[in-house]
């Protein structure tokens, strides 16, 4: 329990990869206040209802947003996706989660054709990011890291573009107005990275990218990333103690009319 009996919110994260676990946002949001229920489908883990939560996160994944035939769970986290936007639940996609998010909502994902997106790039936001609830804070020039093949190509209807590449491509949306996506990893540090890195070395020694250099280059820019990143996490925690508040505070009224 929070300090004065508050119940602490409970964020539903749905990891899809040994490798991509809530790392750093998980940790700065157990540090604003919440705790985390992670289920991991791929091993086995069922996906509860909603009921219970006070927000969702969706991670990444090597996987694509279509490849349901053969990651069975995809279908069902897209549908619990629906759900949580119908309920207003604070939910958030990173990567393969705003992916799915997008098209859960009726979007289009698709492989980039620049290119695969690699190391810091810049955030590019548009005219409406600032006004927004969750990210209008962070609407300053700030870089993240990418590391994606597949991107939004096209917006469920209703959608804002909240960020976007100079070449147009899709890096912040938000699908409703409790769901956000954000094709960025906030969570990822140079360690984590380096699997990933791993993999992707032949390809990128074909395009001539220095992977090692890509590596070097967030570890060294780990403060300014937690900076630019960590208001995020603090934000969304945010929206989830408001739900858990509104939610204690409904349960106590049906309590005191029975």
């Amino acid at each position: 329990m929070a300090a004065g009996g508050a119940r602490r919110p409970a964020v539903l994260v749905i990891e899809h990869d040994r490798e991509c676990p809530p790392a750093l946002v998980g940790d700065w949001l157990v540090e604003a206040g919440c705790d985390l229920d992670v289920r991991r489908p791929y091993a086995g883990d069922p996906l509860p209802p909603l009921e219970e939560y006070d927000a969702l996160l969706v991670l990444g994944g090597p996987m694509g947003a279509h490849d349901d035939d053969r990651h069975v769970w995809l279908t069902p986290v897209k549908a619990l996706a629906r759900d949580a936007a119908a309920d207003g639940l604070p939910s958030l996609g990173i990567c393969l989660g705003h992916q799915l998010l997008a098209v859960a909502f009726g979007g289009t994902v698709e492989h980039n054709v620049h290119g695969q997106q690699v190391g810091l790039i810049a955030t590019g936001w548009t005219e409406d990011a600032a006004a927004d609830p969750l990210l209008g804070a962070l609407a300053t020039p700030r870089r993240g890291v990418q590391w994606n093949d597949d991107i939004v190509t096209v917006l469920p209807t209703g959608a804002t573009l909240l960020a976007a590449t100079d070449a147009g491509e899709v890096q912040v949306v938000r699908f409703a107005p409790t769901v956000w996506g954000v094709q960025l990893h906030p969570e990822v540090d140079a360690p984590m990275l380096q699997p990933w890195a791993d993999f992707d070395r032949g390809s990128h020694e074909t395009r001539g990218i220095d992977t090692d250099a890509l590596l070097h280059d967030i570890a060294a820019a780990r403060a300014e990333l937690d900076e630019a990143w960590r208001p995020l996490a603090a934000g969304f925690a945010a929206m989830a103690q408001e739900r858990a508040q509104e939610r204690g505070l409904q349960r106590a009224q049906e309590h005191s009319a029975r």
